[in-house]
């Protein structure tokens, strides 16, 4: 299915009177049939082991802060973090939910709202294995966040996370 744009008139100017629009026809892609894939599957990596690192870590702690703000299920996490964090994570989430359902505090209502990851930092600690700290602006405060990545089955996995 090709997808559709709309067709724009172009003015061309007449010697006398308004000028009239003109249509351009619709370009019909080459239809070309995929090249036939011989050998085994490519294995695809990254250019650079360090950008996919910082962009794993940004998304992963982005996720954790909207766990702890209520608005995300700490299942969406299951898959990039090992069960220890994933099981600190939702203890830290529903300690948050209780206090706040206990007091009735609207300051920590706001704890961790809108929170942005504004910066990333990551080193090699060994081969397959990297830190990473990220600093994390919400309504009400910022703070550190540490993140300990280890590459398993072409899958980057996190074992250590503390908020700080």
């Amino acid at each position: 299915m090709t997808a559709a744009t709309p067709i724009r008139a172009l003015q061309t100017p007449r010697s006398e009177g308004n000028p009239t629009p003109r249509r351009i026809p619709p370009q019909s892609p080459a239809r070309t049939s995929p090249p036939a894939h011989t050998g085994p599957t490519p294995v695809l990596l990254p250019i650079d082991e360090l950008s996919e690192v910082r962009a794993v870590t940004r998304g992963t702690v982005q996720a954790a802060m909207e766990v702890l703000a209520g608005i995300r299920p700490v299942h969406q996490l299951a898959r990039r973090l090992d069960p220890r964090c994933l099981a600190a994570l939702q203890h830290r989430a529903c300690l948050i939910r209780r206090e706040i359902n206990r007091t009735g505090n609207p300051d920590l209502a706001r704890l961790h709202r809108n929170s942005v990851v504004r910066s990333v930092r990551v080193c090699e600690v060994a081969a397959g294995i990297f830190e990473a700290s990220a600093v994390v602006v919400d309504d009400v405060r910022a703070r550190a966040v540490a993140v300990r990545l280890e590459r398993g089955k072409q899958v980057w996995r996190v074992t250590e996370l503390v908020i700080g």
